[in-house]
């Protein structure tokens, strides 16, 4: 299934984020309050961290899928702090693995302070998360976020020992994008159901929901990093090649080579930054941007299938995925 291009308009983010925009506005009052128990020699670091939020896109899951669960509570925002706290730490945390010097039009962390600096800031977000996660009256959550946690970080450690490694399957490439992205996005949705006290059915459905769109989510930006520009991503891009980590459009283009294709794939990958611009024209060339799109809209169509069942409250996750369903169009073309 290959994403279709119509002369249809984009899907309107503003519309889809209004019927729940006070949500959002009072996760991020409470996120920057948030700055205030940390030290205050630290407050600076962490300020700027949690001001790198973008589009709010897993407390949105928190609140589209608490909505279609039975409604909204105070513990559904406290859940969407949580995890956009861990979300933010693992940003930290990937900017210094990566050496990524701009993130959403400004300088990173590691940039501003240092890489020291980065990961204790980023790691002392994460200890906050768990902190609060443990105080909600839903004894449950805890679990839940630690466990999220633990695959996130999981999947971060087993993808940078994979670095170099463009020869890597790509079902373990999958699964590492499961873990280390759409694991998040997955539990964003399971909590806003729980949380809702939604049935048992409900919440699976809306984890597996998570689960895909997450997973389109990742290998998209993953496209972004390799053909994507910068002006546009607002953020350093080309550090997945420049560092050694193999994501689908070098690896379709290995499984699509014979052995004579693959060695030279292998020596201009060994160049890393150098080749970067040569491996971004060959894969161009080769036709991988669509193969790519044609795998990111089978994770959407996953997801879609996945809450269409939903009794209430499953247009605004539909309308979603057809946002991300737009922005793969663009990259197709």
């Amino acid at each position: 299934m290959i994403a279709e291009k119509t002369n249809a308009p984009p899907p309107d983010w503003q519309a889809l984020c209004e019927p729940v925009q006070p949500f959002l506005d009072e996760v991020t009052g409470q996120l920057q309050a948030e700055v205030e128990v940390f030290d205050p020699q630290i407050a600076t670091f962490v300020q700027y961290a949690l001001g790198s939020q973008g589009k709010q896109l897993r407390p949105l899951l928190v609140a589209l899928s608490g909505r279609a669960s039975g409604g909204l509570n105070a513990e559904h925002a406290r859940a969407a702090v949580i995890i956009e706290m861990i979300h933010l730490a693992t940003l930290v945390h990937d900017d210094v693995v990566d050496g990524a010097e701009v993130r959403r039009s400004r300088p990173t962390l590691a940039a501003n302070w240092g890489n020291k600096v980065s990961v204790l800031a980023g790691d002392c977000l994460f200890a906050e998360a768990l902190q609060l996660a443990a105080n909600m009256p839903t004894q449950s959550v805890c679990g839940l976020v630690a466990r999220a946690a633990k695959a996130v970080c999981t999947g971060e450690i087993r993808q940078t020992l994979q670095r170099g490694n463009f020869q890597l399957q790509q079902a373990e490439y999958f699964e590492l994008v499961g873990m280390k992205t759409a694991e998040l996005f997955a539990l964003a949705c399971a909590l806003g159901a729980r949380l809702s006290a939604a049935d048992a059915a409900t919440e699976a459905a809306l984890r597996e929901y998570g689960q895909q769109l997450g997973t389109a989510y990742q290998i998209y930006d993953d496209c972004v990093d390799v053909f994507g520009a910068e002006a546009i991503a607002g953020k350093t891009l080309g550090t997945d090649l420049a560092t050694g980590k193999a994501t689908l459009p070098v690896l379709l283009a290995m499984e699509r080579a014979d052995d004579a294709g693959r060695k030279a794939w292998l020596a201009m990958l060994k160049d890393g930054e150098a080749q970067a611009e040569a491996v971004r024209e060959r894969l161009v060339n080769d036709g991988i941007p669509a193969a790519c799109c044609e795998v990111v809209a089978g994770y959407i169509a996953d997801a879609k299938a996945a809450v269409e069942n939903l009794p209430t409250g499953s247009e605004p996750l539909l309308a979603l995925t057809d946002c991300l369903t737009h922005q793969l169009a663009e990259l197709e073309s």
